[in-house]
């Protein structure tokens, strides 16, 4: 069994989505690809509704997420909330995997060009290639209106598929392997200290996701690594024979570690690192300023990616909220949304706040700062913000 593929999380995965009409052979094409029934398919028209993924591992691409969508076509009610859902995809596609089944493609280049203003590496793909009469005449049809070679897939014989994964290898973004998650705050040998609170919000028996990923990598570069809660944070520092070189700490306790901490330490929260992994951190910075600025009139969205119930000192419902309300009038509006939800208002809002994101693939992540972008809004990340409300953000090292 791959370890890999197993332990991967589905934010680090290449998120490779297919678009198409209904029964144009999305399905079959990523059953043939997996070589398992990954989704059902039918002569029915419609037959996938919500998104189905399925996590793979594709050799030259490495860990990714098959994503089979619903028909851009389907109709009725329904039909369009389908559609929606196969939209919102579009947000987290790294590459796309278009289906041309007719000369009528007005829609396949509606959708060819909105993935192409989203930046996003499209394959053209002439599907049930075996059974086309006309398949010339679409074959011309797609080179002419995209200006790409399509690639004729016949899931049923096989014929293409080899084709479409070495398509999918060269289109595999070249920023998709960033940097490192503690990029180059650390080095091979030297001592990490982290601090990592097990408060309510932490599973009963388990670390948080940014704790794992954090800790994996720091043994994968073969740095020294301490981990305690923060009422103990005084006697590791006090046993440590020398001063660690680098302190990554829970953002809610950013100020009593600073606080705590050796001068020649450097200092950074979990939070702030995936700031910089998944999105924008110097934008994050500046939107952070904008709260000396807010007033009680003001309003402010926080972005959770997480999808829990809410927990008593919740970090994005109730201590954020509370903090900004300290700083500037208990009248303050705060709302809060949670996993997909992004608001269909943003114009409304004078700041954003958004959580580590370590649910969220880095495309999707920038799709939300692009809509901050775009709307002139202000948008910050939870560590970021915690910093400098304790006055530290200057000191931090991100």
């Amino acid at each position: 069994m791959n370890s890999n593929l197993n332990n991967t999380p589905t934010a680090n995965r290449v998120h490779i989505a297919f678009y198409g009409k209904r029964n144009s052979g999305k399905s079959s094409v990523i059953n043939a690809i997996t070589g398992q029934t990954v989704s059902i398919v039918s002569e029915v028209a419609g037959t996938t509704t919500d998104p189905v993924y399925k996590a793979m591992e594709i050799s030259g691409i490495g860990p990714c997420m098959l994503i089979d969508t619903a028909g851009f076509d389907d109709v009725g009610e329904l039909g369009q909330i389908r559609v929606q859902k196969t939209e919102g995809v579009l947000e987290k596609t790294d590459i796309a995997v278009l289906l041309f089944s007719e000369t009528d493609m007005e829609q396949e280049l509606q959708w060819y060009e909105q993935l192409l203003s989203k930046n996003t590496p499209v394959v053209t793909v002439i599907s049930k290639s075996d059974e086309k009469e006309n398949l010339l005449e679409i074959e011309e049809a797609v080179k002419k209106n995209t200006d790409t070679e399509p690639i004729l897939v016949s899931a049923k014989t096989g014929d293409g598929i080899s084709l479409l994964m070495e398509e999918l290898i060269k289109k595999v973004p070249d920023d998709f392997e960033r940097e490192s998650i503690t990029r180059d705050l650390i080095q091979e040998g030297e001592t990490v200290l982290l601090v990592m609170p097990q408060d309510i919000q932490a599973p009963k028996g388990r670390l948080i996701l940014p704790q794992v990923q954090v800790l994996r990598e720091l043994l994968d570069k073969k740095c020294l690594v301490m981990s305690v809660t923060t009422d103990k944070l005084e006697e590791a520092l006090a046993c440590m024979k020398e001063a660690p070189k680098l302190i990554i700490t829970d953002s809610q306790v950013f100020k009593t570690v600073y606080e705590s901490k050796p001068a020649e330490s450097k200092l950074t929260s979990f939070s702030m690192l995936y700031a910089a992994y998944k999105g924008d951190i110097d934008y994050y910075k500046e939107g952070a300023k904008v709260i000396d600025t807010l007033t009680e009139n003001s309003k402010v969205l926080i972005a959770e990616c997480c999808s829990h119930a809410p927990l008593k000192e919740d970090i994005g419902r109730e201590k954020l909220p509370r903090m900004l309300r300290n700083k500037i009038g208990e009248n303050l509006t705060v709302d809060v949304v949670s996993g997909m939800d992004f608001g269909t208002n943003l114009e409304q809002y004078d700041l954003i706040i958004q959580c580590g994101a370590c649910m969220f693939n880095r495309k999707y992540v920038m799709s939300r700062i692009g809509q901050a972008m775009e709307k002139q809004i202000p948008m910050s990340n939870y560590g970021v913000v915690l910093a400098y409300l304790s006055g530290i953000l200057e000191n931090v090292s991100i």
